[in-house]
């Protein structure tokens, strides 16, 4: 069985042709509709995560109540 390496360049053009295939007729500048939400709610996600993951850490501690009682103080 025959390998068939390939560089970057080849790499990358095939990747942009399969993309342009499967974005069809669809203007580029429209796309800002689906990436913004997806960008929104990976942020979201990434920062739900980062939260809990620190929770996870500090509530075995018994840190959680004094980090935010300092937080949250008015």
């Amino acid at each position: 069985m025959a390998e068939h390496a390939i560089d970057l360049g080849q790499l990358e053009s095939h990747l942009w042709e399969a993309a342009n295939i499967l974005r069809g007729p669809v203007d580029a500048a429209d796309f800002k509709t689906y990436l913004l939400p997806l960008l929104f709610f990976k942020r979201i996600s990434d920062a739900f995560a980062a939260e809990e993951r620190l929770m996870t850490i500090l509530q075995p501690k018994g840190l959680l109540e004094a980090k935010y009682k300092t937080a949250f103080t008015p």
